[in-house]
Order: C-alpha cells, then structure tokens, then sequence
C-alpha cells in the first residue's frame, strides 16, 4: 500500500535563521519546526559530478531535505506529475511526503545534502523499482 499523496503535498520550509557577525545558526525542532518527529539524520556528501542519488520512493517516511552547503536539484513525481525543486540556501528545507519518487540531481562541488526523517531505517519501506512505484500508486 502506498498514500495517494501528489507533489502539491510537498512543500518548502523557511527554517529560521539567527543571524550574528559570527556566523548563521538553523535549528530545526521536530513537530515545532517540521511536521514530523525526527528519528534519523543523514548527510550526502563528496557526491561526484553527474552523479545521482535517491531514485526512491516511501511508503510512510516524511524527510526534509537541506542543501546544507552548495546546491543540487529534487526531482518529486507523484506518478503523474513532475516537478524539480532547486535547494541552494540551508536555511530551506523540502519537506516530502511518503508515496513521492524522488530523485536527487545536479549535484555543485562540494555540495551537502542533510536529511532528517520520520523513521529509522527500514528496507521494507523503500520502494526501489519505479514500475512498481507506478503499479502501486495506481492500486
């Protein structure tokens, strides 16, 4: 069973951004900052030119995705339709909901992908193959 969830249902979140001479600090609350308790952080990094990651959906997990440093894209398909959201502040986060594919592209050097999630990890809730992805949204 996947939800029945469309890329509309994803969304960016300005995270808040305390500024000072020293430097900048985002701190994200679960359920405060994000609709999710968060279970699981994870970073992507030394991602290599033309390389891409994700190529995935999820049943139940919610994620933020950062570019904590640099830039890349988010490709979102709901089954059937497309949309590509560029991260390149760390004060933004795209919040997606679980039944999305998501692919992470476009990589810049150097850059550093943060994702906080609403579960640990289980395989059991990845789906891998896009064709099953698309049988199961149309169940």
């Amino acid at each position: 069973m996947i939800t029945k969830s469309s890329i509309y249902n994803c969304s960016i979140i300005e995270l808040n951004k305390v500024h000072n001479r020293s430097g900048n600090l985002t701190a994200i609350e679960g359920k405060m900052d994000i609709p999710f308790d968060v279970k699981r952080v994870y970073y992507l990094y030394d991602v290599p030119g033309g390389a891409e990651r994700g190529g995935h959906a999820h049943k139940e997990l919610q994620q933020l995705i950062v570019a904590a440093s640099g830039c890349f894209n988010v490709l979102l398909d709901d089954g059937r339709n497309k949309k590509v959201v560029e991260l390149n502040r760390p004060y933004y986060g795209l919040y997606v909901v679980p039944g999305i594919w998501r692919e992470l592209i476009n990589f810049s050097s150097g850059a550093i992908c943060l994702v906080m999630a609403s579960h640990k990890f289980s395989e059991v809730d990845y789906i891998r193959v896009y064709t099953d992805f698309i049988s199961l949204k149309n169940d």
